[in-house]
């Protein structure tokens, strides 16, 4: 048995909190990849904020070294490349890269919570790529465990005719089966099919940066071996490098020789430029003298909110422009761009796959770089189609929004959303969804005790607020995942917010003209409340076009203005008081607010959880 055909590599998919990173720690242990002196619970979690909020969200490999108790291979040593991987639905994209990494993917579901919408979402995933599927069922020792009923949504999900020998049941935490797992990897997850003897070809899946080393890139060696010494390209980014070192993660960077066909693990050229070793990008030797088809790589993920980040100290612009750059290393998905704000300064406007997302991202600059930043409202991207042109012009920021007047059409990214949910909640869950302009689709059952909703709705309409009140409604049963489904026609208008007569465009969004009316109203009273009072009286208005909607007045300070005068002729205090009068009315006439940051910061700023 040679060295390629004792290698498995696969991954673990989940919805959230259902116990992937407890698996990841009992597997460590069981191979001794990590002693137990040194075992800590998410051990592959690298970030703090990873461990608080108990999310994975960086993939993140391992190889381990395994000796089955099977009598027909226990003289053989196997290596697992393991990796771990996200469950929210705003990582996606992460599963979805380490997935063309693997051959195999252990799908779990929790017994107390049964098939949720992201297990769902992650075997799409998985059976696209035509990975060996392994289900397992985890939390079987918990009391309200419902493991037979679990077992049979998943036999009905797989179409398995044999769940008690093809579902696994485990209790990660207590390690209860947990053996059983490691070995139906080697049993079904099959061996990568790569050509040692031809030309180097290795898919950079994944990278981050080091101050030493510059960009790591993690890779999946397919064809052929890399070596240290060996001048490389990058087939795509056309970049060029000598490798100084090659490794694997046992969890920590660990150099190797060379990695070989089959292989995961990492490769380090210092190169410090970012834009220079790309995720999805082939590797390849410099000087082969044969030629080489790029690997397929990946699709590049689509933004779906967009915010604008403002660091609140304006010296602080170039140190989140480097943050950026080193923090997209880790996280294709991310997007930004320079944009500058009369009232905030120079900023950039990011691109986010949820607002989960814009959390971690927003967390992240603060936590690792020392960040302040003031965040705009979230919004997604719109089309509009200009009179006089057919092509639509995408729109990811308000202040890029035409003229009305020469506007033929507006439209607004939908989703087709896909909730799973006990039967006695749906009603609530429909009146919810119908509610934010949802569409129903149609209705399906997976046992007696849990049916998926199908529906369509905007995109704006579940970016902020839904997924908690979906959570209301069903008392914390119900999960959701969705997909986009492309641009449809819809009323929308720009709902613009006037300060003593000017607008605001920081406070400006894109709203249904049918909503519009609710959502000057919020904000107009919001604003009364932070906007501090000046000497003249100010309106604060909401308007679409040059039509008011909605109006909050702050009343003028007042100054005493006689209390200096003792006694006396009262005509002298009414003569004062007339000139301050006339002082007022000037004011409020000439006036202008100059709009302090924390006013910015306090309604716009996004609170992490």
């Amino acid at each position: 048995m040679d060295f390629q055909t004792r290698i498995r590599n696969f991954c673990i998919i989940a919805h959230i909190d259902h116990g992937k990173s407890t698996l990841a720690d009992r597997l460590l242990e069981l191979t001794g990849t990590i002693e137990k002196r040194k075992m800590k619970e998410q051990f592959l979690d690298q970030m703090d904020i990873e461990r608080e909020r108990g999310i994975t969200i960086k993939m993140q490999p391992v190889k381990m070294l395994y000796q089955p108790a099977v009598s027909s291979l226990k003289d053989y040593q196997f290596t697992l490349n393991l990796i771990d991987t996200p469950g929210h639905v705003d990582f996606n994209y992460e599963v979805s890269r380490s997935l063309a990494a693997v051959e195999g993917a252990i799908l779990l579901v929790d017994a107390t919570q049964g098939v949720q919408a992201q297990t769902l979402a992650n075997l799409y995933l998985a059976e696209r790529e035509h990975l060996a599927i392994i289900p397992v069922i985890n939390k079987v020792d918990l009391p309200n465990a419902r493991t037979e009923e679990v077992k049979k949504e998943l036999a009905e999900l797989l179409k398995i005719l044999r769940p008690d020998e093809e579902i696994l049941t485990v209790s990660a935490k207590t390690g209860l089966g947990v053996d059983k797992v490691l070995e139906m990897i080697v049993k079904k997850v099959p061996a990568p099919k790569g050509r040692l003897k031809s030309p180097l070809r290795a898919l950079i899946f994944d990278s981050h940066f080091d101050s030493y080393m510059g960009v790591i890139a993690h890779i999946r060696v397919v064809d052929g071996k890399i070596k240290r010494g060996d001048e490389i390209k990058m087939m795509v980014a056309g970049s060029r490098a000598e490798v100084f070192e090659v490794g694997v993660f046992r969890p920590e960077p660990t150099r190797l020789d060379s990695l070989e066909a089959g292989e995961i693990g990492y490769l380090a050229t210092g190169i410090k430029n970012p834009d220079l070793i790309k995720v999805g990008d082939t590797v390849t030797l410099l000087k082969n003298p044969y030629e080489v088809e790029p690997l397929e790589g990946y699709q590049e993920p689509k933004p779906t909110v967009f915010a604008s980040f403002y660091p609140e100290a304006a010296d602080d612009f170039n140190l989140l422009k480097d943050a950026l750059s080193k923090l997209k290393l880790n996280d294709a998905s991310l997007t930004f761009e320079p944009e500058t704000s009369e009232a905030l300064g120079r900023g950039f406007q990011l691109g986010f796959l949820g607002m989960l997302h814009l959390e971690i991202v927003h967390e992240r600059l603060r936590r690792e770089y020392g960040l302040n930043l003031i965040a705009t409202t979230p919004t997604v991207a719109y089309q509009v189609v200009l009179k006089n042109s057919d092509a639509p012009k995408n729109i990811d920021s308000v202040s890029h929004w035409p003229d009305p007047t020469k506007i033929e059409e507006t439209r607004e990214p939908w989703v087709r959303m896909e909730i799973i949910t006990h039967p006695k909640f749906m009603g609530d869950v429909i009146n919810l969804l119908e509610n934010r302009r949802g569409e129903y689709k149609h209705t399906e059952y997976l046992g007696p005790e849990k049916l998926f909703l199908f529906y369509e709705v905007p995109l704006a309409e579940i970016i902020v607020d839904f997924y908690d009140n979906l959570k209301s409604v069903s008392e914390g049963y119900a999960s959701m995942s969705y997909e986009p489904v492309g641009y449809r026609k819809s009323d929308l208008t720009k709902l613009d917010i006037l300060i003593a007569g000017e607008r605001v465009e920081q406070f400006s969004r894109i709203v249904p003209k049918e909503k519009a009316q609710a959502e000057g109203r919020a904000m107009v009273e919001k604003l009364k409340e932070v906007v501090p009072r000046q000497l003249f009286a100010v309106a604060i208005q909401a308007a679409l076009g040059g039509k008011v909607i909605a109006r909050e007045d702050i009343p003028a300070m007042r100054k005493d203005v006689t209390g200096y005068l003792y006694g006396g002729d009262y005509s002298r205090k009414r003569k004062l008081l007339e000139k301050q009068k006339k002082g007022k009315k000037k004011l409020k006439a000439r006036g202008r607010i100059e709009l302090a940051p924390e006013v910015f910061m306090q309604v716009l700023r996004r609170k992490s959880s």
